[in-house]
């Protein structure tokens, strides 16, 4: 459990001055206007799109498996928005961690379905808030914390200034975060009736996951990690969809409970996660993380990769 950060003298060092130069750049340029940074940014992930092929290539085949039903040049102007808002996100991230309250509030356009999360709590019930890996995620969780402090599930960045800079930012609108293998403490939390975010929507590998159907694709590995919190006495399973709209505003949505979940049929219980997490991502397809690998890994461990 992270509830503060530390900052250490060996950040100083020659291997970390490149960094900080990152960070100085991205401090001053979070006070522009916000119309000015996400400007920045789409023209950011132009220059993505043209130079990053090996990521753009992702992004081209995961939207062509979930949105078959879209002509190609559907789809290709799709991933070139895609990439333009991977760009904005970058931009997003810095005002998530370095602007002050009254910023956020002037782009919060709305928070609805907080009357899910009170049920729950009067029940005496923590919450596990099912959230999709949207490319203003950070900016997401910022705005909610506006209204409700939330447990960030943390991964940490591997360069340790950097995971300063993020986990201390992070902390503005969450009460504490939680280590994503710590299961105890996650657990402790819904307990404590606290309001948890937790993203089922990746490719963890095989272990502790199932085939269930995803978009289109009838096989992505998906995890079961969410029926272990969600089995909690303590729990009540929730899901979020959030969006950014053309004049800059966030918009949260949180919906109801999921119903007889989980059943304890995994592979049941799974494809609806699955379903909230589409839902979601379906309110701004383009404001996706299609760059991730979602379908690497296949139930025939020797079929072909999609990403070839």
């Amino acid at each position: 459990m992270v509830n503060k950060t530390s900052f250490q003298l060996a950040f100083f060092a020659p291997k970390y001055w490149p960094s900080w130069l990152s960070i100085f750049l991205l401090y001053t340029l979070s006070w522009l206007p916000q119309s000015w940074q996400l400007a920045l940014g789409r023209a950011l992930g132009r220059l993505v799109y043209r130079l990053m092929k090996k990521r753009r290539k992702i992004a081209e085949v995961n939207i062509a498996l979930c949105y078959p039903e879209l002509s190609s040049q559907e789809q290709t102007a799709m991933v070139l928005k895609n990439m333009e808002n991977t760009g904005m996100a970058i931009f997003e991230s810095a005002m998530a961690w370095w602007w002050p309250e009254w910023r956020i509030k002037r782009v919060l356009g709305s928070v609805t379905g907080l009357e899910h999360v009170d049920a729950a709590h009067q029940q005496g019930k923590g919450v596990l808030l099912l959230v999709p890996h949207m490319l203003h995620l950070e900016m997401a969780s910022r705005v909610m914390g506006v209204k409700r402090k939330g447990i960030g599930f943390y991964r940490p960045h591997n360069n340790a200034l950097m995971d300063y800079f993020t986990t201390k930012g992070r902390l503005r609108s969450n009460e504490y975060l939680v280590g994503k293998r710590d299961v105890k403490s996650l657990l402790k939390a819904l307990k404590d009736k606290k309001f948890c975010y937790y993203l089922p929507d990746q490719d963890y590998g095989r272990k502790r996951s199932v085939f269930a159907p995803f978009f289109a694709v009838p096989d992505a590995a998906s995890t079961t990690g969410t029926l272990i919190f969600a089995s909690s006495s303590y729990c009540q399973t929730l899901s979020i969809s959030t969006r950014r709209d053309e004049q800059g505003k966030y918009h949260l949505a949180v919906q109801p409970a999921l119903e007889n979940f989980p059943s304890g049929d995994e592979v049941a219980d799974v494809t609806a996660v699955n379903q909230r997490m589409e839902q979601a991502i379906n309110m701004a397809p383009e404001q996706y993380m299609w760059l991730h690998r979602r379908f690497k890994t296949r139930p025939d461990e020797n079929a072909p990769s999609y990403y070839r």
